[in-house]
């Protein structure tokens, strides 16, 4: 769109009454990080009340999706269908889905026998289905974007087929992000193979026009990283003018990140791309009950410390905010709590 068509649409009733704030904002990761970033921020920066949004609507809110997924449904498709793993954009379709609750339980529900079926999602054999009909992955999911009417754009990281490889401290190089994560040792880097595959050009077009840039939370290695594995994208966000913000994990994971500090998070982003490229860290300050940590560490997972000081001589500016909540025993970012935070730094 050129600026003349740009700057009529926003004075349009239609721009005033949909878009909640002129800023434009990219989150990049996958797993159960991802949507929660997306869910906090959609009703923030497009008016729940919205009813019809249009592509160039859409680019308000980027989610950069990665593709490493090799297990479970996803995998399975991945393998018998030759298309890029859909279980990371399934949900990020529903985080930013219009809230309705039916609709997004079809797409999320996931057959529990059936030969063939069972495992699967709907969603992901949704995604499937429309890429054989539309020939291409990404217009599959443009296509039920505007089917779902979703509040921003989903996009994966690349079109090229990647596997995850990590190398870990005891000498083990393994393959995949299901073999990696089942090893439980220490990594020590990842990458990908193949090694230089290109983003998606809008995803870069989304970097390049963004106000800010929001990276985590989520596993380290397995999430986190494969998206900054691709120079290009790094190299659009070093000379992206967005704000950098990294949303640090609350726990450890067992087998991944072990003992790890926020300082040992910060480091590893950092080693993996350059220093320089983050700005902002957002920690958690307020701790759920001991019955609940005790669970927790009972499983191997132990509260993510942080040392100001060293993160300060890193070059970051720390915001030590209450962005977590405890349910039924488990603790999470709150959504609410959290998307308040980032418009503030937005």
């Amino acid at each position: 769109m050129d600026e003349k068509t740009f700057n009529k649409t926003r004075r349009s009733p239609f721009f005033a009454a949909g878009l909640r704030n002129g800023r434009n904002v990219v989150a990049l990761g996958g797993g159960t990080g991802l949507p929660v970033v997306l869910r906090s921020l959609k009703n923030r920066l497009f008016a729940p009340s919205l009813q019809q949004i249009s592509d160039c609507d859409r680019q308000r809110l980027t989610a950069i999706v990665t593709v490493t997924d090799d297990g479970g449904s996803s995998g399975r498709l991945r393998r018998e269908f030759d298309i890029l793993p859909p279980g990371d954009i399934r949900n990020c379709l529903a985080a930013l889905s219009d809230d309705n609750v039916l609709s997004c339980d079809i797409f999320q529900y996931r057959f529990e026998k059936g030969d063939g079926l069972a495992g699967h999602t709907l969603g992901n054999l949704f995604l499937a289905a429309l890429t054989d009909i539309k020939g291409d992955f990404t217009e599959a999911i443009r296509y039920f974007s505007r089917m779902m009417n979703v509040k921003g754009q989903i996009l994966p990281l690349t079109s090229t087929k990647v596997t995850l490889v990590a190398r870990f401290t005891d000498g083990n190089v393994i393959k995949g992000e299901t073999s990696i994560v089942n090893h439980k040792g220490q990594i020590r880097h990842v990458f990908l193979i193949p090694p230089y595959s290109d983003p998606l050009p809008s995803a870069i077009d989304a970097i390049e026009n963004a106000d800010a840039i929001i990276i985590g939370p989520g596993s380290l290695y397995t999430s986190i990283l494969p998206n900054l594995l691709v120079k290009d994208l790094v190299e659009a966000m070093k000379h992206s003018k967005a704000k950098k913000i990294y949303v640090c994990n609350h726990m450890t994971e067992p087998g991944e990140t072990d003992g790890y500090t926020a300082t040992d998070h910060i480091k590893a982003i950092l080693d993996h791309t350059e220093y320089g490229l983050l700005e902002y860290v957002i920690l958690n300050k307020k701790n759920g009950s001991s019955k609940t940590y005790k669970n927790y560490m009972e499983q191997g997972y132990c509260p993510v410390r942080y040392n100001l000081k060293e993160i300060r001589d890193m070059g970051l500016a720390s915001i030590v905010a209450d962005v977590v909540s405890e349910k039924e025993d488990k603790i999470r970012h709150n959504e609410d709590k959290l998307g308040r935070l980032l418009m503030e730094i937005i």
